[in-house]
């Protein structure tokens, strides 16, 4: 068992050593860095994905924190890539991290929102996450962390291992992750007894920091998602050096979580330095949703949600507004202000790994505008709250809509108008002065909501009898070609061709089922790459 630090040198200690070094920028030997092209991005890289649970816009130094110190992601800010207008999925928990794994907005996704006096809303078999898309595409995967969605059933069709992931370590359920000192965790498919002694977040880290040096060959996809600093503020021992500031007991162990973070974030740099893969490495932090404002702490004390309106909960700015941070040691520093969204990581990462990116989805790749590119850019973005609050932002306009009773509404609820051109504070509402605009935008995202548009996309298995079937879902908006399915490693399956699969369409080929383990490969091209799609039959993942 690994247990988290209880003293408070022990606590302060995490704040020493642990800062990026100032003379490299990843803390890489010279040699190393030099050979890299600055403003690039290697092939297919490894992706270290770290979302933060409730950290404010304005939580972070390089956002202009001045009461919390977080050096080592503002170092990561200053020589990566900083996204100035990032969003969430949504501004509560799991709407927001289904519509990052997923790549659909609010309005089209299986999550739009919290559990609230129900059961805990889960994923399903349709639904495509990025780990399912890098794993087809030879990468080794993990999630370590906040799962957030239920029920905590090993063989549900929502647990990370069947959404794509090798490896899981941490909590699945939403309420679960309130608990800093949890009684058990969950390893894959079964419960790891744990005395309640130990802290979480330090347990995640050093699961991440083996998952880490894991000696593969493979590229990889780690998904760190703390529940760093969610209520309540809990953290070992005492608030470190925050221990003597004048502020209540929760502001105090806030601060001391959100620092506690920022440590974290550096071992895992760390690790990836001393692993010698930092340069094959894309590092992407942020955040699921605004500041919250729970069990005693007060954002306003921090300025948390920095000049922004609004906190957790609210479709304001300040509570849709995250901080966002690529960083790789190829990649030049450089301030994005075009927008990006949270259902926009789907499609980036399958446009790194160089996989073909689903249709119908919700987002757009920013690949280029990691190295100076360019990208596409939304038409519109949508936030929904059944049955509580919508938004949407269209160019420099942003309308807000209330339900009744909701908000301070009345009995036909409201209707706000931001230009967020010249008022991005939501200060001025403007919907009385331009009804039609408002009109016009409401409408808009109004079409904007309602069923999960996409195709069925991957490689599937089915054992029937003494058939396992594969079937390859051409899930993309262009056809697949030379299509080549069969088992990997067995050499009396005879593959299966096929000219091209049109998208929309599928490929299904039944085997003679083999002995041992089952995985299902496929060969195709698809805009002018050769591709390898793998699945292990579902029944095998590890449990």
């Amino acid at each position: 068992m690994i247990n988290g630090p209880s003293r408070r040198a022990l606590f302060a200690g995490t704040f020493a050593g642990l800062a990026l070094p100032a003379a490299t920028s990843a803390g890489a030997p010279a040699s190393a860095e030099s050979s890299i092209s600055r403003g690039t991005l290697p092939e297919r890289p490894n992706i270290l994905l770290v979302l933060a649970d409730d950290l404010g816009w304005g939580e972070i130094g390089s956002n202009g924190q001045r009461s919390i110190r977080t050096p080592n992601l503002d170092r990561l800010a200053a020589e990566g890539v900083k996204f100035a207008t990032a969003y969430s999925g949504a501004p509560l928990c799991a709407p927001s991290r289904c519509a990052l794994l997923t790549g659909l907005h609010a309005g089209h996704g299986t999550v739009r929102e919290n559990p609230e006096g129900g059961p805990q809303h889960a994923l399903t078999d349709a639904d495509l996450t990025f780990a399912e898309l890098l794993r087809l595409a030879g990468y080794r995967t993990a999630c370590i962390g906040k799962w957030g969605f239920g029920p905590e059933e090993p063989d549900h069709v929502s647990h990370p291992n069947a959404r794509g992931f090798d490896e899981f370590y941490g909590y699945i359920g939403h309420k679960h992750a309130h608990q800093y000192f949890p009684t058990y965790l969950w390893h894959n498919g079964k419960k790891v007894q744990l005395s309640g002694k130990s802290y979480a977040p330090h347990l995640f880290r050093e699961r991440a920091v083996e998952f880490i040096n894991d000696d593969s060959d493979k590229p990889f996809l780690l998904y760190f998602a703390t529940n760093l600093p969610h209520a309540p503020s809990v953290i070992p021992g005492d608030a470190g050096p925050y221990e003597s500031r004048p502020w209540s007991a929760p502001n105090r162990r806030h601060a001391a979580q959100v620092a506690r973070l920022d440590t974290d974030v550096a071992a895992l740099i760390r690790a990836l330095r001393d692993a010698g893969v930092a340069e094959r490495t894309l590092v992407l932090f942020t955040s699921d949703n605004g500041p919250h404002h729970e069990k005693g702490v007060t954002p306003e004390l921090f300025n948390s949600n920095g000049p922004f309106r609004g906190d957790k909960r609210d479709v304001y700015e300040g509570g849709i507004r995250i901080p966002m941070i690529a960083w790789s040691p190829g990649l030049r520093h450089r301030v994005v202000r075009q927008p990006v969204a949270f259902w926009d990581v789907l499609p980036t990462l399958a446009d790194l790994a160089e996989v073909p990116v689903p249709a119908r989805i919700d987002g757009l790749s920013f690949r280029g505008l990691l190295t100076g590119g360019s990208a596409p850019k939304h038409d519109h973005l949508v936030w929904n709250r059944p049955r509580k609050a919508q938004a949407i932002r269209r160019g420099r306009w942003k309308a807000v809509r209330f339900n009744p009773h909701i908000a301070g509404a009345g009995p036909h609820g409201r209707i706000e108008l931001y230009d967020l051109g010249t008022d991005p504070y939501e200060r001025h509402d403007l919907a009385q002065a331009r009804p039609e605009l408002a009109r016009q935008l409401l409408a808009r995202l109004d079409r904007s909501i309602g069923p999960d548009p996409r195709l069925p996309y991957g490689l599937r298995t089915e054992v029937t009898g003494d058939q396992v079937v594969v079937t390859l879902h051409n899930g993309s908006a262009e056809p697949w070609r030379d299509v080549r399915l069969s088992l990997d490693g067995e050499r009396d399956a005879r593959a299966r061709k096929v000219a091209s699969v049109a998208p929309g369409m599928a490929i299904s080929v039944g085997f003679p089922v083999p002995s041992g383990r089952i995985t299902a490969r496929a060969d195709f091209r698809a805009a002018g790459r050769k591709q390898v799609f793998r699945h292990a039959h579902r029944a095998l993942t590890p449990g």
